[in-house]
């Protein structure tokens, strides 16, 4: 009977400790789950289309759908088709343009950069006696894309104000370099009465092309109411001898095909000055 009691006297301590563990544990555990739980992920919100998408600007074909009567590439589908050349005046290769165009009756357009207009006003004043339609190429020739809004207003004021003392009017057309423009660009000159003319046939000479070449270029993409693009000046060490040997037969050649050769403003019907 003390053997007994001895061994309960043992273990009643050790059960109220146990007792009070296990309590202890299970008061916590619900404390933990019921009073401040684990909170779940958090949810994901299906994006928006252009939640997670960087603003990305118009291209220019989404430009020229949204200002079809500013922003131009071609004409309507007449038989007409007008040559263009940009980057003029160049005395290594404008002058040789402006006696084939002479020798053959036909008037072109010519985009002009201020600074050569600068550089060499004799054939610039050439290119306007002899009939042919002028647009700005801008001053210096910087891809507009680089160019803030004033920059941009900047380069065309700019080849306006060399341009004018020679041929006394603004050109209504602006051809980018390069044919890039933004939409902020854009609307600056369609509330300035500018309009701009890129092109839908590329002859490549930039590139330095042979004859063959410019030519192929040229009548395997010729349409009614095509605009041109070809080269009259370049920079250093540029070799547009292809576009000069080439032109006499494009002129024939769409001449033959019932083509009538005029000048932007004619092909477009828009006035050569704002």
């Amino acid at each position: 009977m003390k053997r007994l009691s001895f061994y309960i006297f043992i273990l009643l301590p050790c059960i109220a400790i146990i007792s009070a563990l296990i309590s202890t544990n299970l008061s916590d555990a619900f404390y933990k789950n019921h009073t401040n739980p684990e909170q779940p992920a958090a949810i994901q919100k299906p994006d928006s289309p252009n939640a997670s998408s960087e603003h990305h600007p118009p291209t220019l074909g989404q430009l020229r759908k949204k200002y079809s009567h500013y922003f131009l590439t071609n004409g309507p589908r007449v038989n007409k088709v007008a040559l263009t050349f940009d980057d003029v005046p160049d005395p290594r290769f404008t002058p040789q343009i402006l006696d084939i165009l002479k020798s053959h009756g036909v008037t072109a357009t010519f985009f002009v950069n201020g600074h050569r207009i600068a550089k060499y006003p004799d054939i610039f004043r050439r290119i306007h006696e002899e009939g042919h339609a002028i647009g700005n190429h801008s001053y210096s020739h910087p891809n507009f894309n680089r160019l803030t809004v004033p920059e941009f207003v900047n380069e065309i004021q700019r080849t306006e104000q060399a341009a004018y003392p020679i041929i006394e009017y603004y050109p209504k057309m602006i051809r980018p370099p390069y044919g890039e423009i933004t939409e902020e660009q854009l609307k600056w000159a369609v509330d300035h009465s500018y309009r701009i003319v890129n092109w839908n046939v590329d002859s490549l000479d930039w590139k330095g092309l042979g004859k063959n070449e410019v030519i192929q270029n040229i009548m395997s993409d010729i349409r009614p109411g095509a605009i041109v693009l070809q080269h009259g000046g370049g920079g250093v060490g540029s070799d547009l001898s292809g576009t000069i040997q080439a032109l006499p037969e494009v002129i024939t050649r769409l001449q033959a095909l019932g083509y009538e050769l005029v000048t932007v403003p004619e092909l477009l019907g828009i006035s050569l000055e704002k």
